[in-house]
Protein backbone atom coordinates (compact mmCIF):
# COMPACT_ATOMS: atom_id res chain seq x y z
CA UNK A 1 0.00 0.00 0.00
CA UNK A 2 1.26 3.46 -0.93
CA UNK A 3 1.60 6.24 1.61
CA UNK A 4 -1.26 8.72 1.88
CA UNK A 5 -0.78 12.45 1.50
CA UNK A 6 -3.08 15.38 2.26
CA UNK A 7 -3.22 18.10 -0.37
CA UNK A 8 -4.61 21.53 0.53
CA UNK A 9 -5.24 24.34 -1.96
CA UNK A 10 -3.83 27.53 -0.41
CA UNK A 11 -3.67 29.90 -3.41
CA UNK A 12 -6.58 30.95 -5.63
CA UNK A 13 -7.01 29.41 -9.08
CA UNK A 14 -8.08 32.79 -10.51
CA UNK A 15 -5.81 33.99 -13.35
CA UNK A 16 -4.07 30.60 -13.61
CA UNK A 17 -3.55 28.75 -16.90
CA UNK A 18 -6.26 26.29 -17.92
CA UNK A 19 -3.81 23.39 -17.52
CA UNK A 20 -3.29 24.21 -13.83
CA UNK A 21 -7.06 24.55 -13.29
CA UNK A 22 -7.61 21.13 -14.89
CA UNK A 23 -4.87 19.65 -12.69
CA UNK A 24 -6.57 21.03 -9.56
CA UNK A 25 -9.88 19.55 -10.78
CA UNK A 26 -8.21 16.17 -11.38
CA UNK A 27 -6.88 16.24 -7.81
CA UNK A 28 -10.40 16.99 -6.55
CA UNK A 29 -9.63 20.54 -5.43
CA UNK A 30 -12.39 23.01 -6.30
CA UNK A 31 -12.32 25.56 -3.45
CA UNK A 32 -9.68 27.48 -1.55
CA UNK A 33 -8.54 25.74 1.68
CA UNK A 34 -10.14 22.47 0.55
CA UNK A 35 -8.21 19.36 1.62
CA UNK A 36 -8.17 16.00 -0.17
CA UNK A 37 -6.41 12.79 0.81
CA UNK A 38 -4.76 10.77 -1.96
CA UNK A 39 -2.43 7.82 -2.38
CA UNK A 40 1.13 9.03 -3.08
CA UNK A 41 1.39 7.41 -6.53
CA UNK A 42 3.82 8.74 -9.14
CA UNK A 43 0.84 10.10 -11.11
CA UNK A 44 -0.55 12.05 -8.14
CA UNK A 45 2.90 13.32 -7.15
CA UNK A 46 3.41 14.56 -10.71
CA UNK A 47 0.11 16.45 -10.60
CA UNK A 48 1.04 17.96 -7.23
CA UNK A 49 4.39 19.04 -8.69
CA UNK A 50 2.58 20.82 -11.54
CA UNK A 51 0.60 22.99 -9.09
CA UNK A 52 3.12 23.02 -6.22
CA UNK A 53 2.90 26.84 -5.97
CA UNK A 54 -0.88 26.58 -5.31
CA UNK A 55 -0.99 23.75 -2.75
CA UNK A 56 0.47 22.51 0.53
CA UNK A 57 1.22 18.82 0.97
CA UNK A 58 1.44 16.92 4.26
CA UNK A 59 1.63 13.28 5.21
CA UNK A 60 -1.72 11.81 6.19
Amino acid sequence: MMAKIKIKQVVSRINRPARQKRTLDALGLHKLNQVVEKEATPQVLGMVNTVRHLVEVTNA
